[in-house]
């Protein structure tokens, strides 16, 4: 029997944490609650979940420090939970390295729902895998394989989240196409996030800070339109 995954819901306000437990518990998963900034850091080492659920407003260190700290050294999937809704707060999050951020309040459909899509997007590929289900496109100093979740950059692996792959993969695969940022956010995120271009532009940032343009391709802004992955005679 399979171990069931492990998910850290972190939320000061204990009656929310224990209903998002019960919700994810009725899914098979695995829960553990803590109510601050400290206990968080402490319990991401202990108890090593497979996803986090971390609210922004937090106790002591609030919930954007702890997902700058956990980014430190692991590209572990983070939901962030907020009752702010305004943009600025969005992008604050996604920059920091959270893989998706949910506004209070929620539905529980929706909440697991986007749980099951991270963790999706996260689940390495079966090492017995036949070679032609293997998903992975090769350019000079550059290696993206989509179906273990790795990057290589002039032969060094790169600590990526998931949806940084997933773009970057999703562009690389398609050289020289040009995509509007209304198109990305489709194939990346889905529905959801239709209208909130600036995840699009987040997203390319942190990209573009761990992968330099290459002689031979770059991650090019088609002003006014998008982005595309050209690729250079």
């Amino acid at each position: 029997m399979a171990a069931k995954q492990k998910i850290l819901i972190v939320d000061d306000d204990n009656n929310i944490a224990e209903l998002i437990s019960l919700y994810l518990t009725k899914e098979c998963y695995d829960t553990e609650i803590v109510n601050d900034g400290e206990d968080a850091l402490k319990a991401f080492e202990s108890y090593r979940p497979n996803l986090i659920l971390l609210d922004l407003m937090l106790p002591g260190i609030d919930g954007y420090q702890v997902c700058r700290e956990i980014r430190g050294k692991s590209n572990v999937p983070i939901i962030m939970l907020s009752a702010k809704g305004e943009i600025f707060d969005k992008v604050l999050g996604l920059e920091l390295g959270a893989d998706d951020y949910i506004m209070k309040p929620f539905d529980s459909k929706e909440l697991v729902a986007r749980v099951k899509a991270v963790l999706r997007r996260f689940q390495p590929a079966k090492p017995d895998a036949p070679a032609a289900d293997i998903k992975c496109v090769e350019y000079p100093d550059l290696v993206i394989n989509l179906s273990n979740y790795s990057v290589l950059y002039q032969g060094q692996p790169i600590d990526m989240p998931p949806k940084e792959l997933e773009l970057l993969y999703f562009l690389a695969s398609s050289p020289n196409q040009v995509f509007t940022r209304e198109q990305l956010l489709d194939h990346i995120w889905g529905y959801e996030y239709i209208g909130d271009t600036r995840t699009v532009d987040v997203h390319v940032k942190r990209l573009r800070e761990k992968i330099k343009d290459n002689a031979s391709w770059s991650l090019a802004t088609v002003w006014g339109i998008g982005y595309k992955f050209e690729v250079k005679d």
